[in-house]
């Protein structure tokens, strides 16, 4: 059963009243997504679409110079998120929302998007209601792709965590709403398993970017964290 709670280094996650918990992958994504905006020039807007107990934001906040808005759809999610992020040392530049993503009133164009968007929309729905919110959220990809091309500034980035298998699914989506691809890693449980997770990093068509294509396992043969797992989540778990 999962701790109600989740210490990392600066900051600390409650997750009792949220039906999805932290993850080994979405804690690997926010690391990514965290390093490749600590290289941004100057304060950002940032936008946080689902933000559940508030993990890729406050990541993202120690890492970067950010103003953050997150948005929840399930109230008890959003209200933990919001206490978690009240209490980090970043309080004063984060904002979390609760409504729907489809129908919130964006007050600017963000500089950076990301999202853990639902994994399982075309599959059978958990019989717990609040995971299927989770997971389904009542936004396709489709519609997260319309909010991130209606929302992200013209030289913005947007980052999606999602299953490998659903690849072939979004990129026609992606390209459809006139964004590209500029990065894309593919993610194993060890050196020893297929892909299970993709991590991509998006732009507006025409930004000229050459797409980035890699990989990265969390353990190694010997079932301990690889070099580059390592480096990035140091920064932010206990343990290591």
């Amino acid at each position: 059963m999962p701790n109600d709670y989740f210490q990392f280094k600066q900051f600390l996650i409650r997750q009792d009243k949220c039906a999805m918990k932290v993850t080994t992958d979405g804690c690997l994504f926010g690391a990514w997504v965290a390093n490749t905006l600590e290289h941004s020039k100057g304060s950002i807007r940032m936008l946080d679409v689902g933000a559940g107990t508030g993990l890729l934001t406050l990541m993202a906040a120690q890492f970067s110079d950010s103003t953050i808005d997150a948005i929840e759809m399930d109230s008890d999610a959003a209200a933990q998120a919001r206490d978690n992020c009240a209490s980090s040392p970043w309080s004063d530049r984060i904002k979390v929302y609760t409504g729907d993503a489809k129908e919130f009133h964006y007050p600017t164009n963000y500089d950076a998007i990301i999202s853990n968007p639902p994994f399982y929309e075309n599959e059978l729905q958990s019989p717990d209601s609040k995971r299927t919110l989770a997971h389904h959220g009542g936004l396709s990809l489709e519609e997260l792709l319309y909010i991130i091309k209606t929302n992200l500034a013209p030289s913005g980035h947007f980052f999606l965590l999602l299953p490998n298998k659903r690849i072939s699914e979004i990129e026609p989506l992606i390209f459809k709403n006139h964004l590209s691809i500029i990065q894309k890693t593919r993610v194993r449980q060890s050196v020893k398993h297929d892909y299970f997770r993709v991590m991509i990093r998006g732009s507006h068509k025409g930004n000229g970017e050459k797409q980035i294509e890699n990989e990265i396992a969390i353990k190694d043969e010997q079932q301990q964290y690889t070099p580059d797992f390592l480096e990035l989540l140091k920064p932010f778990y206990l343990q290591l």
